[in-house]
């Protein structure tokens, strides 16, 4: 991957950011149903990810030269859905089928219904077991020429899963270089903030001690995203794992750090909330918003 950021390649990815928001938001809106906080925390990374960092051909989905893209914490998946789309997975219009029935976009990532999705996902804790196992026969299959890499995508949350950690020792002992793992840490799980409901911190030692590189960086900074993957595709003798700090529902001031929001979508009756018929109209305004604040910071 080149790390050749202009400001006005930022200013690209920072506007298809908003665009995958706004699709995320509608998407929700027409299912009447998903998960609004994680989605819209994640966006800035998934755009770095499908237009600025993958080895990916959205015409031939099934490339065998693609790097991959595990989604462990697969109630998110509408940002990846939208992502796919706004890159030529699949039209932009087929994202209001979400969660409908005889849809391809189901509430969790389906992998016999999408070429381009890489597993199934739903079940916390067994994406980075899966990217291993994936990692590990990629090596097996093609060895040191391989220059494929192993995205898994993780919340913080799902992180109390014992699974995780016997998996990443087993990619430590492996040392594989070709597995990147990115942790969503925005702070907040279905039942409350990570810290109250089961203490994570000291994230970084935790992976330092099971054998990974660590790269801490801001989730919704472009410039840092994309150069702390490249300072993880630079470790070739150990697994690597990005701690991105987002803010959860980013974009949507009603939602963002409120994890009553992490399962819940715009239309919803939540005590203290704005009224479930102004929701929607809020979340896209302020989001459409972002598109004057973008152009101003550019200029």
């Amino acid at each position: 991957m080149q790390n050749n950021l202009t400001d006005e390649k930022i200013k690209l990815l920072e506007e298809k950011a908003r665009d995958i928001r706004v699709s995320v938001i509608e998407m929700l809106v027409s299912a009447g149903s998903g998960h609004s906080a994680g989605s819209l925390g994640m966006a800035d990374i998934f755009t770095a990810l499908y237009f600025a960092v993958l080895r990916h051909d959205p015409k031939v989905p099934s490339w065998p030269g693609r790097d991959r893209v595990i989604l462990s914490n697969g109630h998110i998946v509408p940002v990846l859905y939208a992502a796919m789309a706004h890159a030529g997975y699949f039209p932009v219009k087929e994202l209001l089928t979400l969660r409908k029935f005889g849809s391809r976009l189901q509430g969790h990532p389906h992998r016999e219904f999408l070429d381009m999705m890489e597993t199934s996902s739903g079940p916390l804790g067994s994406g980075i077991s899966q990217a291993v196992g994936m990692a590990l026969a990629e090596r097996m299959n093609k060895g040191k020429s391989s220059d494929k890499f192993f995205y898994c995508m993780t919340g913080d949350g799902e992180l109390d899963e014992g699974q995780n950690w016997e998996a990443m020792m087993l990619a430590a002992k492996e040392k594989l270089g070709n597995l990147i793992v990115i942790v969503d840490r925005n702070n907040i799980q279905i039942d409350g903030y990570t810290e109250d409901v089961m203490p994570l911190e000291n994230v970084a030692h935790k992976f330092e001690s099971f054998g990974f590189h660590v790269e801490e960086i801001d989730g919704h900074n472009f410039s840092e995203i994309i150069a702390g993957i490249g300072r993880a595709q630079a470790v070739f003798d150990g697994p690597s794992v990005i701690i991105a700090h987002t803010i959860p529902g980013k974009g949507v001031s009603f939602m963002e750090r409120d994890f009553k929001w992490h399962g819940n979508a715009p239309g919803t009756e939540i005590a203290g909330e704005p009224p479930k018929d102004e929701q929607e109209k809020i979340a896209l305004r302020e989001l459409h918003s972002l598109g004057g604040q973008i152009e101003s910071q550019h200029k």
